[in-house]
């Protein structure tokens, strides 16, 4: 396949930027839109940067479908990678109509823009969260799903079946689903990584900010599991090893069809092996309590990818040193994330 030109929704957000320098590298043509209500334009001006080209950006919230179809009439697109979504697991469960409205409303909108202008190709950014309760291990793509924990995830579940209806109804639709496991980690130039709104929700931002010194220390929720230090396991991947995944993807979309993938590495990791292994990269301690059990945690979620190995020809490079390392760079050299003023 030569150079596309890809709409990439919500691309200014953490796997959005780094997945945009991935794609430019392969050739392709990049557009963003993005609400910017979890992310800073700054992170763009930094992903220019690095790839040292002006990147057409939009500030739009997809739910808007006549704005969506500007952008669609501006320019040619040949495919859609979407990631624009809500994605804090407990704001989900306190505010939920706010995360169905978004995140279903606007992949609706999405997907109705995308038809009105004939682009039928599309790369879905959703979760290993649809699995719910793993009933086997490693979670393999013919695990079922349901049972999610929160409506978060069921958000992205209902989003696959959407998905997977308008394939089966108009066939020439090409859709890639990829269910993410755990992303940390930042690109090597340290200036851009993931930079969450007020307290983390994800345990990699919130250890890195005890390492720089932003917060105390971590709580580890639960100390009892049945696993090697009694701590939850998780599969963690690099995010760049996960952007690399989206451009396997893409080329997947020169055949129509509907297709699901997991990207992760196969390997859990403990939160205690994740301290340890931060610990090291920064050279800093990073205290910690022992907290109660979360309501919805289970003990250990790691991925089967070999689906992905065999018909993607993706695999995840990168170990938990070098997540470590590069979450490290990304932290030390930006404190405060992209606002340097903080």
């Amino acid at each position: 396949m030569t150079g596309w030109t890809v709409l990439v929704t919500g691309g200014a957000g953490y796997i959005g930027s780094h997945s945009i320098i991935e794609l430019m590298s392969a050739g392709h043509e990049v557009i963003v839109v993005d609400s910017f209500v979890n992310a800073r334009s700054e992170c763009l001006k930094r992903v220019e940067s690095i790839v040292g080209r002006s990147i057409p950006a939009y500030h739009i919230d997809i739910r808007n479908e006549a704005q969506l179809s500007e952008v669609f009439q501006k320019h040619t697109i040949d495919a859609v990678i979407h990631f624009a979504a809500l994605k804090a697991v407990g704001e989900s469960v306190s505010k939920p109509l706010m995360y169905y409205e978004n995140n279903l409303i606007g992949t609706i909108s999405l997907l109705k823009a995308m038809s009105n202008h004939g682009v039928k190709r599309l790369v879905f950014s959703s979760s290993a969260t649809v699995y719910g309760t793993p009933q086997y291990l490693p979670l393999d793509e013919r695990h079922p799903v349901g049972g999610c924990t929160n409506p978060y995830g069921k958000t992205k579940l209902m989003m696959e079946e959407i998905l997977r209806d308008l394939q089966s109804a108009e066939p020439d639709w090409s859709v890639v689903v990829l269910r993410y496991f755990n992303p940390i980690g930042a690109h090597k130039s340290g200036t851009i990584g993931e930079d969450p709104n007020g307290v983390p929700n994800n345990l990699m931002p919130y250890v890195s900010q005890v390492a720089v010194g932003r917060r105390p220390e971590v709580t580890v929720f639960g100390n009892k599991y049945d696993t090697p230090d009694g701590t939850g396991v998780r599969d963690y991947i690099h995010v760049c090893d996960l952007a690399s995944g989206h451009v396997a993807a893409l080329a997947k979309l020169q055949q129509s069809g509907f297709r699901v993938y997991n990207l992760g590495t196969g390997k859990g990791c403990s939160v205690l092996e994740l301290i340890k292994a931060m610990e090291a990269a920064s050279g800093r301690p990073i205290p910690y309590k022992i907290g109660p059990a979360r309501a919805g945690d289970v003990a250990s979620v790691y991925s089967d990818p070999s689906l992905a190995a065999a018909e993607l020809n993706w695999r995840a490079e990168r170990g938990l040193d070098e997540m470590c390392a590069d979450s490290w760079r990304w932290q030390s050299i930006n404190p405060n994330g992209f606002d340097s003023s903080a």
